[in-house]
Parts: structure tokens; sequence; C-alpha cells
């Protein structure tokens, strides 16, 4: 399992014309942490607090509810 280094999200975050904090989050892990296995990122992202408010505010409950979000994207 992996922290989220949010001092590099911060950085990713600036340069990124997405308007969604959690879009941007879901493509910052793809690409710095080579993750695009929905079931993994669901872990990473339920290990980490902000994570879980993100997850908690857009009803996900699971890695297939992500990986529905990440694919109507």
């Amino acid at each position: 399992m992996i922290d989220i280094n949010w001092v590099e999200f911060k950085e990713y975050k600036e340069h990124s014309v997405k308007d969604d904090n959690f879009e941007i989050l879901l493509d910052f892990i793809k690409s710095y942490y080579n993750m695009s296995n929905p079931i993994e990122v669901y872990d990473t992202l339920r290990e980490d607090s902000t994570g879980r408010l993100m997850l908690k505010k857009r009803d996900i409950t699971d890695a297939e509810g992500l990986e529905n979000f990440m694919f109507q994207q």
C-alpha cells in the first residue's frame, strides 16, 4: 500500500486543466504511481483520510463503484 504524496499532488494539480479535485487525484495516482487497477486505487484512497472523504462525497463504497466512476469520465 502506498501513501499519497499530497505535496506532489498539489504540484500536479497546478498543471491540470480539470476542475474536479477527485478526477485530478485519480489522474495523479495513475500517473505518479503508475497504478491503473481500480482495486489498487480504491484501496489506496480508502487508506487515506482525505481519499476516504472524496470517496464518501461521491458515494463510492467499493472498487466497482470507483471503476464505474473512472470509466464514465
